[in-house]
């Protein structure tokens, strides 16, 4: 049996962290997408899949996204439903979590569903290379834009300021993969959760999990260990934590 951390070990582990935890979790096909090269199908997950979805907001103070991902599948990227609002009052938590859309030239879609439903707070995090126009309707339509970088997002600056400002100890991302990548190259990624569902799409151009710069040499890439693998009728649920000395401790709930 697993033994869950003493409170010694929770205060020394609250001690040492400065950014949130950040889980990854995404569905993708037998061959590694996660949406057709024309975007066409970009939702293929099955029920169970979605409950998942649901069930890891539910331990998160913050949910982020892409801008395309917010702009394409008309999501509200909230917490579901009662009982995953009765699990974040038994988690400590928020009733609703913070939702965070990564824009790096602030093209987000100021009318998309995400900031239409207020009960939360929406934060974008983008870039001097934002311009006034875009930068003046997102602070219109948000509760707040960050400017994170001149050309790129810092995303270890933009985190340590979530920590901090926003008190987000444990954040979960939803893609896209160019977002997913550079959360890996900063190497700011705790777990990874994956569905792996029973489609091929193909196509050089379909986005994967991780698109972006990529790991140039083995030693450079992300190491992670698989820690569960579950078949749930088609689908395959598969959870990976960051491999051995780069692993942080999970926040604790009075953070």
């Amino acid at each position: 049996m697993k033994r869950r951390p003493t409170a010694r070990q929770a205060r020394r582990g609250a001690r040492t962290r400065t950014v949130p935890f950040v889980l990854i979790n995404m569905a993708m096909t037998a061959d590694g997408k996660i949406a057709t090269a024309n975007r066409a199908i970009c939702s293929f997950g099955s029920p169970r899949d979605h409950e998942r979805l649901l069930e890891l907001r539910a331990t998160a103070d913050a949910v982020m996204a892409g801008a395309r991902t917010a702009d394409l599948n008309r999501i509200n990227m909230g917490p579901g439903g009662g009982k995953y609002l009765r699990k974040r009052i038994k988690e400590g938590l928020q009733l609703y979590n913070v939702r965070i859309i990564v824009s790096r030239l602030g093209t987000v879609d100021p009318r998309a569903r995400v900031f239409e439903e207020k009960f939360s707070p929406v934060i974008v995090l983008t870039t001097r290379q934002a311009s006034p126009q875009r930068l003046a309707a997102l602070r219109a339509a948000a509760h707040s834009v960050k400017i994170c970088g001149a050309r790129d997002i810092n995303f270890r600056s933009a985190f340590r300021w979530l920590y901090k400002k926003w008190k987000i100890g444990k954040l979960v991302c939803e893609g896209g993969g160019e977002l997913n990548d550079a959360l890996f190259q900063a190497n700011l990624v705790d777990e990874l959760f994956v569905t792996v569902c029973p489609w091929i799409f193909t196509g050089r151009a379909a986005p994967t999990i991780a698109d972006g710069a990529g790991a140039a040499t083995l030693a450079s890439a992300a190491g992670f260990e698989l820690k569960s693998v579950r078949r749930v009728g088609a689908e395959v649920f598969l959870r990976l934590s960051r491999r051995g000395k780069d692993r942080r401790p999970a926040p604790t709930k009075q953070h």
